[in-house]
């Protein structure tokens, strides 16, 4: 039973991963029934509920997450999360900060826990703006002070672009107005405060910082601050193993990789509860081309990191480091197998391309694997069989089969070529007659089928081409002449229709609207001999071509 709790778990991350919200909740539930006790999948069900906006569920699948494991980050990460959602900021900061009493070193309820500090002090400041409130502008229009300042347009756009951007205030200040304002509001004589002895300041106030810079700014400010508290509550072998990290990092990028990994060791030896110097470690000898070394160490960070409660990321990291290994190895189920792994810890779009980059060449030894010219051969027979019977559908299905295991066979497109036109799909035999001659140029079945669908679509002027082709390359060749002198008599049978099709045809529409073609036409009709010396010129020579083909001109 729990086999198939586990398997029901995966089939939801699938869906969870791919969307599927209901599905993945109806999943969830339904190995929830088998194992009711599984914390795990009450967290991956907060999560589909979270996702779907359903965040009320989301609370109470993380609030049962947490009385079944009150020591797992994660479950407090989505209890402060669904919080958050439903707008319960300072209940989500103590799960957050709940969380991190058990799992300080979780980034992902550290992020959390400053989100909903920033949205709480921003409310904050919200409250404290004395321009707020409903009754302000009626405060304001019954004040002596401040009642003629209405009469100002600009008055009353001062005072709303201060009520939903009290941060513009600073900028404000120099205008007399504000300042009269702000007495009212606040009910003390702000404008007083410049009279007297000392003078005011006259220097330029430094412009404020951007409201994004300003919070990139303490956000930076606080993690250093974080980092280093953190660092010094560390036990001394800690501290230790740390330093050892940063030589190693120093000694990497300067791919001194001995030193690298000399330091990288002695962390691991100071502190075998960090995945980070292991991974670090496997980065060196990928570096080096060592590919299975690193495999082996990435799969043993995996292992420290998952003793030790390794935030998801980390995790989600080393195995994206061992798809790439065993890309490299040219192993490509595996490397698959892991960055999917990767995904199922952190949908990070990296390891997406490179697991979309993975299934494309897989598909492509799959194609290749699947090439096999004598399979090939047996299904075309079986397709000749087929076409003589007429049994056409049949015929495609093989000639098909025999293309996807010899794609370079030139003679099978040919013959499925033949399947379309007997099932009046002109356009796909067309197609394949195109693919037959880039294969074989010099193939003349391949030209006279091609001006067979050609005429079988009335394009008599590209079939005529066609049928010409195959003459020149084969002189006896008594189907091609048959189906040009058809084409010739169909495009000349009724010279009116002949020049309305021509006529109707944009390249001979262009040739006739060139005024050098016109001037050569107008002496073709005067000089007849001069046509000779116009023919040597081969751009000239496929115009008139196209005019004969046309049946607008014709020569004797």
């Amino acid at each position: 039973m729990a086999n198939k709790a586990t398997q029901l778990k995966d089939q939801g991350n699938a869906a969870l991963s791919a969307g599927k919200l209901d599905e993945a909740v109806a999943l969830y539930s339904e190995a929830l029934a088998i194992d009711p006790e599984n914390h795990v999948l009450y967290s991956n069900r907060s999560a589909a509920y979270a996702k779907a906006g359903k965040y009320l569920e989301a609370l109470q699948d993380a609030e049962k997450t947490v009385s079944l494991k009150p020591d797992w980050g994660k479950g407090h990460s989505r209890k402060g999360a669904a919080l958050a959602y439903l707008g319960r900021d300072v209940e989500a900061q103590k799960a957050y900060e709940e969380g991190l009493k058990y799992d300080p070193n979780n980034e992902q309820l550290k992020e959390g826990l400053l989100e909903v500090k920033n949205k709480v002090g921003s409310q904050g400041a919200k409250l404290m703006n004395p321009f707020a409130g409903p009754d302000v502008m009626n405060k304001l229009q019954n004040n002596p002070k401040t009642k003629a300042m209405f009469e100002d347009p600009t008055y009353r756009q001062l005072i709303q672009d201060l009520q939903n951007n009290p941060g513009a205030m600073a900028t404000k200040l120099g205008d007399p107005r504000v300042l009269a304002t702000l007495s009212v509001l606040l009910g003390v004589d702000l404008e007083a405060s410049n009279e007297g002895d000392e003078p005011m300041d006259t220097t330029e106030p430094s412009p404020p910082l951007d409201p994004k810079e300003e919070k990139k700014k303490r956000e930076e400010e606080e993690r250093k601050r974080e980092e280093k508290a953190k660092y010094d509550a560390l036990p001394e072998e800690k501290k230790k193993a740390l330093d050892e990290k940063e030589k190693g990092n120093a000694a990497y990028k300067k791919k001194n990789f001995a030193a690298a990994i000399e330091h990288y060791n002695k962390a691991v030896e100071l502190d075998p509860t960090d995945m980070t110097y292991v991974t670090n470690l496997a980065a060196v000898y990928f570096e080096q081309k060592d590919y299975e070394k690193c495999v082996e160490l990435c799969k043993q960070a995996i292992d420290i990191g998952r003793e030790n409660r390794a935030d998801f990321k980390l995790i989600a990291k080393a195995y994206t480091r061992i798809g790439n290994s065993y890309k490299k190895l040219k192993d490509l189920a595996n490397a698959k197998l892991h960055f999917e792994k990767s995904l199922s810890e952190f949908r990070s779009p990296e390891t997406k391309t490179l697991l979309s980059e993975v299934e494309s060449l897989l598909r492509e030894e799959q194609r290749k694997a699947y090439i096999n010219p004598e399979i090939a051969e047996q299904e075309k027979e079986k397709g000749n069989e087929f076409f003589r019977k007429g049994q056409y559908a049949d015929a495609l299905k093989c000639y098909s089969e025999a293309i996807k295991r010899n794609p370079g066979d030139a003679k099978v497109y040919s013959n499925r070529a033949a399947c379309y036109t007997k099932l009046a799909a002109f356009d796909l035999g067309l197609k394949d007659c195109d693919v037959c001659l880039e294969l074989e140029p010099s193939f003349v079945k391949g030209w006279i089928r091609k001006g067979k669908i050609l005429q079988g679509m009335q394009q008599y002027s590209k079939a005529s081409t066609a049928f010409q082709k195959a003459m020149e390359l084969d002189p006896n060749a008594s189907e091609a002449l048959d189906g040009y002198r058809a084409c010739m008599m169909q495009t000349n049978s009724n010279p009116e229709e002949v020049r309305k099709r021509a006529m109707a045809d944009p390249e001979v529409q262009a040739i006739l609207r060139d005024p050098a073609m016109r001037m050569i036409l107008e002496q073709m009709q005067n000089e007849p001999r001069a046509l000779q010396d116009h023919l040597k010129n081969p751009a000239i020579a496929t115009k008139i071509q196209k005019l004969i083909e046309s049946g607008l001109i014709s020569i004797h």
